[in-house]
């Protein structure tokens, strides 16, 4: 492992440096850059799926009782959820985009949090889509959940899509569903294109997408991992920091101690 900051002055220096050095950075985050905007992690002991076990696809494919339970659970989290804003991390990574020194944010996410915070849609890539709106599985076209619950609410039963009648699913990738393709893709050349990679609030344990850091530092790339708890890439890291994300990325997200 490289070196370990101590203490919340040293981790934003050795941040801000690093980020300093660098020329072209990718940024790669995990639900610890949300957790302060109130989402928890879905992980994490009490966390979403301690309490709701996520509806395998297949099981929402082939049965409308599943399908009506997982939009059911899908409402009932948008009531605590909907109001959610971007937090320091967020900003922060605008900041870096919009300034040009991210290139790409590749994000495990569903909350649309950084295309909120000013990220532009093109530069966000979302390994696991979107849960802010719903896509039909047969043509792909886009629903928006606001018009989804009112006919839920309506006649109790998730509406058909209204070009072709397919199913409508929440446009996130369930377990059990294929990875997107052109996401992939996307993640892949925007890492071999970056010297620098930056993990931020990412447990780095589910894969495909946990390999994307691995694959950074296998290319020539520096790897900074920031995240309050280890993660199992540490070893291989240039640079970790174990402290609170929103607090070290803060400063970066004003301009201050610009890297």
């Amino acid at each position: 492992m490289g070196q370990a900051s101590n203490g919340l002055r040293e981790a934003q220096a050795a941040m801000r440096d690093a980020l300093a050095a660098a020329r072209r950075v990718v940024v790669f985050t995990g639900a610890g850059i949300s957790t302060e905007c109130g989402i928890p992690d879905f992980r994490s002991p009490g966390g979403l799926w301690s309490k709701n076990m996520p509806i395998h696809f297949d099981e929402f494919v082939g049965s409308e009782d599943n399908r009506i339970e997982a939009w059911r659970r899908k409402f009932a989290m948008e009531e605590h959820f909907a109001g959610a804003e971007p937090g320091r991390g967020h900003k922060a990574v605008a900041h870096l985009v919009l300034k040009g020194k991210v290139s790409h944010v590749i994000t495990q996410n569903i909350d649309g949090l950084h295309q909120a915070s000013g990220v532009p849609e093109e530069k966000v890539i979302e390994l696991h889509g979107n849960g802010t709106y719903a896509t039909c599985l047969d043509c792909g076209e886009r629903c928006e959940h606001a018009w989804v619950k009112i006919e839920f609410d309506r006649t109790g039963r998730p509406p058909a899509c209204p070009r072709c009648a397919g199913l409508i699913k929440s446009a996130t990738i369930s377990f059990g569903q294929a990875m997107p393709e052109r996401e992939m893709m996307r993640a892949r050349e925007a890492t071999l294109g970056c010297d620098l990679f930056v993990s931020i609030g990412s447990s780095l344990v589910v894969y495909p997408a946990a390999g994307f850091p691995i694959m950074a530092k296998q290319a020539g790339a520096s790897l900074v991992i920031l995240n309050r708890e280890k993660t199992e890439l540490d070893d291989i890291a240039d640079l970790v920091l174990n402290e609170d994300i929103g607090t070290v990325m803060a400063p970066l997200a004003h301009g201050r101690n610009e890297p």
